[in-house]
């Protein structure tokens, strides 16, 4: 099972970025959002879902991610350099938390929900979960919470109600106002 960092330190792709993290506790949501922005790049990253390619980082872009209080899930949503959405990346996982230094972090039980801008929906990674659990390093019962998870994101999702689509467009809108300038690196 593999940690990751919402400051994302050992991309080597980026060359200079904006991070931030604030803490929310209000009536829509209580948690973590982090700001990444993408200022230099050694080369954009490109993603294929069903013969389209779709630019995830560039120069200009901004990663907001999620992190819900006591779920096991890490919303990211992706934003180009005009602000539109690219796609919303929903990780599944076992626990959250935050490093000494306040960086949020959670352990991926390899499960991903990705969703377009268009509606699309789609369940990645079954097999490196599978792969994961005849290795050892997840059991049984990290399976079958990866499995329910995901099966509840799909879920509200197709129902409509999952809240993180407006929640994204109106976080990114206020939070950006409120922080300010993004710290650099």
């Amino acid at each position: 099972m593999k940690r990751k960092f919402s400051d994302r330190a050992n991309w080597r792709r980026i060359l200079r970025k904006s991070y931030t993290c604030l803490a929310l506790d209000g009536e829509e949501f209580k948690g973590l959002v982090t700001f990444y922005r993408i200022h230099e790049l050694r080369e954009p990253l490109w993603k294929e879902y069903n013969g389209r390619r779709l630019c995830l980082a560039d120069r200009g872009y901004l990663w907001m991610q999620h992190f819900p209080r006591g779920e096991h899930f890490v919303v990211t949503t992706m934003f180009d350099d005009k602000g539109r959405v690219v796609q919303w990346y929903i990780d599944v996982c076992k626990t959250q938390g935050l490093t000494d230094q306040q960086v949020p972090w959670f352990d991926d039980l390899y499960l991903d929900v990705v969703v377009l801008p268009s509606g699309e929906v789609f369940l990645m990674d079954e097999d490196e979960l599978e792969d994961a659990l005849r290795q050892g390093d997840v059991n049984g019962k990290d399976v079958a919470l990866a499995r329910k998870t995901a099966g509840k994101l799909l879920s509200s999702i197709r129902n409509g109600r999952f809240r993180y689509f407006t929640l994204s467009l109106k976080h990114r809108k206020s939070l950006l106002e409120r922080s300010g300038e993004l710290s650099e690196s």
